[in-house]
């Protein structure tokens, strides 16, 4: 899926109360399962992942550090 690839940043667009996350809680893709899905890890500041699930990208959203100079 196009945005996202192993290592992107991303924030979680939806509640999963099952696993305790809630919307914008921030994890990183590490691993791609299957076309438009992804298992995303979620870590504390120490680096303790706290959470690791599948999800769609139609729950995520890729967050950018650096401005996309191709706009300009």
């Amino acid at each position: 899926m196009a945005g996202f690839d192993l290592l992107s940043v991303v924030a979680l667009l939806e509640d999963i109360p099952a696993k305790g996350l809630l919307r914008g809680q921030v994890g990183t893709i590490v691993e791609t399962l299957a076309p438009g899905v992804f298992e995303v890890e979620f870590s504390d500041d120490s680096g303790r992942t706290y959470a690791s699930l599948a999800l769609r990208s139609d729950q995520l959203m890729r967050l950018r550090h650096e401005p996309d100079h191709r706009a300009a």
